[in-house]
């Protein structure tokens, strides 16, 4: 994730071999067998983080590696800038103390999206509570907990890296000692306190973690954190575990109840209720028999904004809306709550969520810089993967979307519609652990790029993070600014349909193409690239020594020949006469934004004209109705739409001047 292909620091996840890094190996060899630390403190500031790890671990006798390996499934080793994480988790070890992060509200409550998204029901407006402070489980208050072992402020823990470093030493060392376990020099003997320290209250998920601690030791690991530092762990490849030590240690049994996820993870039922009540109402999901019926084409990626138990109790709500998983951020739990056959309300377009599943991330975006566990990372991967497996669906950005890469299905929702996970959803990593890390896949000159800045050293301004209108705190971040020339004093590029002037606010998406996405080039000058985006030319920043983008290959369309422009749909319903008798027409009107002509947009995919009828309780009048009008999946701005392929042609991508 950091610079060039040729630079050595840019391979955050390059495992370590014994015979290219031999002085590494030997330098971390040191603590582990009772020597000095391998560092002194006189070291440069490169060192630091690495000096702290071997002092940590020889002061509280943890050995140093699993003291590595452990901050690295939580942070990746970096510091955030002294940020908590979504959950509350301060430093490289993720001491968590949420007392600062808790949400007021949960996201589906926010704005005026339907969650539904389909126009022929009312929408949910559910009222929603942050649960209290003394409700949160002791997985978010390790922080004060490691305050109290180790003598040493709160404030020093979540400021002070070398200090966090220590209160994760210290919590080690103290579950270590709880479980009747030796403080052994080796790592081997400490599975159990490993699988604790997670903060998992169940075996299942425990163990879930401490594997991925220890393939993390196997593999071992080298990168460059946020702050600079060279951080590494040699390999241990022979290392095994005493994994028996997890069967006493007083966890539960998850309630997994015939759950859809891979066997990698960790899994519990948590069923959202499908009941009726009221006027002919229910909820809080639909009936289907997907894929059978109709295909399951994208996995939309959301953030709950809503700590983990209030947010299952909501989902356990009939008159609520639904979504298929949500994933802890403390240690990778995954709960599922509908099936994939069946449709759940999350997305806020009806044609979406029928062909998509909806993955909640436990998140609070109220602190402006929010990041997220490697763990949680990790375990949605892993669950992506299946589902792709699963049911064929293709792992790029046109098929695995954001929330905020939803169209708007009309265009009165499009001001509503919601923005997350947002601009610091780590996007390239993401796809790094999906196995199809973005690259490029054309030479220099080809009239198509992949936005792929560095997550770390790009850092556009954002305002609104706490307060309308004020600065946000620098922050890496998945997306590139847009602007109307090649000047960081033009105009940012305006969306119509939200009907304002585009803004820096941390929601705005007016301006902002985020990695991974496609776009074809219009043009080029010096350091600039420009993009078709939203009907406009739109340039981004795109410097040789930084880039920001790399060239791609791929399907294009444009106007048909003749044709001065063509509209832009938000989703790919079928035309009247495909309705049979029974099933009342939906109404194919385009959104506010055309296709001028001489304009290009990337191909996602090739659909039918579908729609599903589902709005009454038992699922008898359920009908799919599919067309004979074909549509493209198009990138068309920071989300995606579709246009009619009658009115388009397509193209390969082709040589820029």
């Amino acid at each position: 994730m950091r610079g060039s292909a040729t630079d050595p620091t840019s391979r955050p996840d390059r495992h370590l071999r014994r015979a290219a890094a031999p002085l590494a190996t030997a330098a971390l060899l040191l603590p582990l067998l009772g020597a000095a630390p391998a560092q002194s403190a006189g070291d440069s500031s490169a060192g630091r983080l690495q000096h702290a790890f071997a002092t940590a671990a020889t002061e509280y006798h943890v050995p140093q590696s699993v003291l590595l390996a452990v901050s690295y499934l939580q942070s990746r080793w970096d510091w955030h800038g002294g940020a908590p994480s979504v959950t509350g988790g301060y430093g490289p070890m993720h001491l968590t103390d949420a007392r600062t992060a808790i949400a007021t509200t949960e996201h589906y409550a926010e704005g005026t999206e339907d969650a539904r998204g389909d126009g022929i029901r009312p929408a949910v407006r559910p009222a929603v509570k942050a649960p209290a402070e003394s409700a949160l489980p002791a997985r978010l208050k390790t922080l004060p907990r490691a305050a109290q072992l180790t003598g040493l402020s709160a404030e020093r823990l979540r400021t002070d890296p070398a200090a966090n470093v220590t209160g994760g030493a210290a919590l080690l060392a103290a579950t270590q000692k709880q479980l009747g376990e030796p403080l052994s020099e080796d790592p081997a003997d400490w599975y159990g306190a490993v699988a604790r320290f997670s903060g998992a209250e169940d075996t299942a998920t425990a163990a879930a973690y401490a594997n991925d601690v220890y393939d993390v030791l196997r593999t071992g690991e080298e990168r460059t954190t946020d702050d600079g530092q060279l951080v590494a762990l040699a390999a241990q490849p022979r290392l095994t575990a005493d994994t028996a030590q997890l069967i006493h240690a007083g966890l539960r049994t998850l309630p997994t109840d015939g759950v859809e996820c891979p066997k990698s993870v960790s899994c519990e039922a948590v069923w959202a209720p499908y009941s009726q009540f009221g006027n002919n109402n229910y909820g809080n999901h639909d009936l289907g028999d997907r894929p059978a019926s109709q295909s399951i084409k994208y996995i939309v990626i959301h953030d709950t904004e809503g700590v983990w138990d209030g947010v299952l109790n909501l989902i356990q709500d009939p008159t609520y809306v639904s979504w298929n998983y949500t994933i802890r951020s403390t240690d990778g739990l995954i709960a599922q709550h509908v099936k994939a056959k069946d449709v759940a309300w999350h997305a806020g377009n009806w044609y979406i969520n029928a062909k998509s599943v909806g993955i909640e991330h436990e998140g609070f975006l109220a602190n402006p810089d929010a990041w997220y566990t490697e763990a949680m990372y990790r375990s949605s991967a892993r669950l992506v993967k299946y589902l792709s497996r699963t049911y064929g669906i293709p792992l790029d950005r046109q098929h695995i979307l954001g929330h905020d890469n939803v169209p708007g299905p009309t265009t009165s929702t499009i001001p509503g519609m919601h923005t997350d996970p947002g601009p610091y959803w780590d996007w390239r990593h993401y796809f790094q652990l999906l196995g199809h890390p973005f690259k490029r896949t054309a030479g220099k000159r080809s009239g198509l790029v992949t936005i792929l800045p560095d997550y770390a050293t790009n850092q556009p301004a954002y305002t609104g993070c706490t307060a309308s209108g004020q600065p946000c705190p620098a922050h890496g971040s998945s997306e590139v600014r847009l602007y109307a020339d090649h000047d960081v004093t033009a105009p940012l590029i305006k969306d119509i349909g939200r009907g304002k002037d585009p803004t820096i606010d941390v929601n705005d998406l007016s301006s902002r193409a985020s990695t991974g996405q496609q776009y074809a080039v219009a043009d080029r000058w010096g350091d600039w690239t420009a993009i078709w985006y939203l009907g406009q030319m739109a340039w981004f920043q795109n410097p040789r020594t930084a880039p920001t983008a790399v060239a791609a290959k791929g399907l294009v369309v444009t106007p048909k020949e003749g044709l001065a422009s063509v509209p832009v749909y938000g989703r790919a319903y079928p035309e009247k006469e495909a309705y049979p008798t029974g099933v009342p027409a939906q109404s194919v009107v385009p959104l506010p934004y055309t296709i001028p002509a001489g304009q290009r947009y990337v191909v996602g995919d090739e659909v039918p004209g579908e729609y599903y009828y589902s709005v009454t309780f038992t699922a008898d009048s359920h009908r799919v109705v599919v067309g004979k009008d074909l549509y493209y999946e198009i990138q068309y701005g920071h989300r995606v739409a579709f246009v009619r392929a009658a009115d388009v042609t397509l193209e390969g991508s082709a040589d820029t001047p």
